[in-house]
């Protein structure tokens, strides 16, 4: 029987970052679903508040040096690897020193909201999946954990689809309580048009603050799942309204049993 892939894109992750919903059910949930028969992938960002040292990452060179563009700059693409010895799990790290060595991760000391977290969000999802092309890793289906992972489920039902790595993967969409206050760049919707992505397929992102973004992704997601036991009322209602599969949101408990489920549906198996 084949083994079933899953990749794990979160914007979070303990003990990289401090604990949260979304880092501990991203440290735990990988883990459950390994134990669990499948394969499993993990990335995040290497926000300069992970400590490098006391959590013994290092730089994978052969996937490292790629540069992507983003609205008309280059970025060099910096993959660094760290493993959980408990879980017998690796985590991957999108790392660039432009939007990625500052010691914040979304915000600076006074509270104010970095102007360029939407490219940092566009780069990030580029570098996931460009570096999962250099794996040579198909995924069976993807699951995205954040509001910075919003763009990925865009991405692979436009961008990707035609790419056998990805052409099958199914794509799940946890949705958290993790809004940003601030909108982001008015031109955010602009810097995502590439070839397979035109402006209908943004166009929700007239506005784009943390619940438009949310529904872009829920829009090209297969299947969603209610992250926190509270989410935005505007975001929940068009979550169950979207026709999609979805899985409520699920306590501490078993919730790995809850997932692995979820997922064996949703792949058909």
């Amino acid at each position: 029987m084949k083994k079933h892939r899953v990749l794990y894109i979160s914007q979070e992750i303990t003990p990289y970052l401090p604990e949260s919903e979304m880092a501990n059910v991203s440290r735990y949930l990988p883990q459950g679903i390994q134990e669990r028969g499948r394969e499993i992938r993990t990335f995040m960002p290497r926000f300069g508040s992970v400590n490098e040292r006391r959590n013994q990452l290092h730089e994978v060179i052969r996937l490292s040096g790629m540069n992507l563009i983003i609205n008309e700059s280059d970025h060099p693409l910096i993959i660094k690897v760290a493993s959980i010895q408990a879980a017998r799990m690796q985590v991957y790290f999108i790392d660039n020193e432009d939007y990625f060595q500052r010691r914040a991760t979304w915000k600076d000391e006074e509270g104010t909201e970095f102007p360029d977290n939407d490219e940092r969000a566009i780069f990030f999802a580029r570098g996931v999946l460009e570096t999962v092309r250099k794996l040579r890793w198909a995924p069976d289906l993807v699951h995205c954990h954040g509001w910075f992972t919003s763009i990925i489920p865009l991405y692979l039902k436009k961008v990707f689809h035609d790419d056998p790595l990805f052409s099958n993967a199914k794509v799940v969409c946890s949705l958290y309580q993790d809004g940003f206050k601030t909108p982001l760049n008015e031109k955010f919707k602009e810097k995502l048009l590439m070839p397979g992505i035109n402006p209908a397929d943004v166009s929700v992102l007239e506005v784009p603050d943390f619940v438009h973004v949310s529904k872009m992704a829920i829009s090209h997601s297969d299947a969603l799942v209610v992250g926190s036991q509270v989410i935005d009322p505007e975001i929940d209602k068009f979550l169950r309204a979207s026709g999609k599969p979805f899985l409520e949101y699920q306590g501490t408990e078993q919730y790995a049993d809850a997932f692995s489920d979820f997922y064996r549906d949703i792949l058909g198996v």
